[in-house]
């Protein structure tokens, strides 16, 4: 395959996956939604946007690194700028003690850690090695935030219930893995490319879980509730044979 074709293939991929990721970091839009209507965090947590900001100030450095990097540069960018906005609506209405732990994490992770990172590779690796360095960071942390839903997928599994586990979310992950996978399969750049495996088959659980306890245990359940109303209809009758404490009269034939 000529290399111009297997470029034009990733820029390709890398601007769905560009569209999906937006799609994503927007899907949190409706809770601060409501967080700002009724000024209060309402128990939700700041961990995963803490998190999904460290993520995106990783990538975004990563792909400074690449002299094809853009397509992560933009999309990172992004996700930067509404993870923060995400962390300010959440410490303006949070409680204190949450605000306090909030603030933790982001002088940890968003600064301790990037920070960090960044100094050491800038000052102790040069070139293609600083590169590869960053490279297999940005996949250890990849491959964490894909483990994450693993705590959701146990809850659906225990409670049979897929409410917090909504099918739109699963399907815009998945495609987003999807996307980033090629981008890195036809870049060769497989710090993107192999967390993302992990990630489109997390997904594709995900959903299988979703369609498993939203229709078929469901209608399990319904069908024995079912049965169960219908048994308990046969003994109607024997209801109506004692009324108003009047004597039973037994005929042998």
């Amino acid at each position: 395959m000529p290399t111009m074709t297997v470029h034009t293939l990733a820029v390709i991929f890398g601007i769905l996956g560009n569209i999906v990721s937006v799609g994503v970091f927007l899907s949190p839009l409706p809770t601060f939604y409501r967080i700002y209507k009724r000024k209060s965090s309402e128990g939700y947590k700041s961990l995963p946007y803490a998190v999904a900001l460290f993520s995106a100030m990783m990538l975004l450095y990563y792909g400074s690194l690449k002299p094809d990097g853009f397509l992560l540069i933009t999309i990172n960018s992004f996700g930067c700028f509404i993870e923060v906005i995400y962390l300010v609506i959440f410490l303006v209405y949070a409680p204190k003690q949450t605000k306090n732990f909030t603030l933790k994490l982001i002088v940890l992770f968003n600064l301790g850690v990037c920070s960090l990172v960044m100094l050491l590779t800038t000052f102790l690796a040069k070139g293609s090695k600083r590169i590869t360095i960053v490279g297999w960071i940005n996949a250890a942390i990849n491959l964490a935030v894909f483990a994450a839903p693993l705590s959701v997928m146990r809850q659906v599994i225990r409670t049979r219930s897929v409410e917090f586990m909504p099918i739109s979310l699963s399907l815009a992950l998945t495609l987003n893995a999807t996307m980033w996978f090629f981008y890195g399969f036809f870049l060769k750049d497989y710090f993107i490319a192999g967390p993302n495996i992990l990630g489109f088959f997390l997904g594709m659980i995900q959903m299988t879980l979703y369609i498993v306890y939203k229709y078929c245990i469901k209608k399990i359940e319904q069908d024995s509730i079912h049965d169960e109303t219908n048994r308990d209809s046969k003994l109607d009758p024997v209801d109506d044979v004692v009324k108003d404490n009047q004597p039973i009269e037994l005929q042998i034939v």
